[in-house]
């Protein structure tokens, strides 16, 4: 009866984040986009807003600031633009953590290769290493929806991004993702 107990005690929670691992790789392949509110946490500053991701590597987040700013990537550039700024931003999407995070395909093979998923009482989580960087991805404990991540951004700040009112498949109008549509 003790090996009983002891198999129990030991392994169970082991089968749980193991099954849990499969889950969360089940829902995120059937996920072909996100819409989501978003608060978004980079060193003290905080800004919010709402973005739509559509899978692989589109991306377009309306920030709620006095500024209007935009994020929005269509698959190579990342273009970042505000009325704070003169001029927009533009990267090699590859050059930037959404490059990963936006990749469904690299998240599954990750997810895949990961020992270690983390539990809380809401999440859970498991760690990326890719490049040197260190990635940090969320899912929701009870729908396995994603919930966020911490990154470095190329300015080596911590950034924070937790998702709220997420809605998974919708209809999406590819053209929001023309970065020429956000250029001033």
């Amino acid at each position: 009866m003790k090996y009983i107990i002891f198999f129990l005690i030991f392994f169970y929670p082991l089968n749980i984040l193991a099954s849990s691992k499969e889950e969360i790789k089940n829902k995120l392949k059937v996920t072909n986009n996100i819409s989501f509110k978003f608060t978004q946490k980079i060193g003290k500053e905080t800004e919010e807003g709402e973005c739509v991701i559509f899978y692989p590597k589109k991306i377009l987040c309306k920030y709620d600031d006095i500024y209007n700013k935009v994020l929005v990537s269509n698959g190579r550039s990342l273009l970042i633009n505000s009325k704070k700024i003169s001029n927009y931003l533009r990267y090699n999407l590859k050059d930037t953590p959404l490059n990963l995070i936006l990749d469904k395909k690299f998240l599954l093979e990750k997810l895949e290769q990961v020992e270690i998923v983390h539990e809380n009482d809401e999440t859970f989580s498991f760690e990326i290493t890719h490049n040197n960087n260190l990635f940090n991805i969320f899912f929701d404990k009870n729908n396995y929806e994603i919930k966020g991540w911490t990154t470095t951004d190329i300015y080596q700040n911590r950034v924070e991004t937790k998702l709220f009112n997420i809605k998974s498949n919708i209809m999406i109008d590819e053209k929001i993702f023309r970065v020429q549509n956000y250029i001033n």
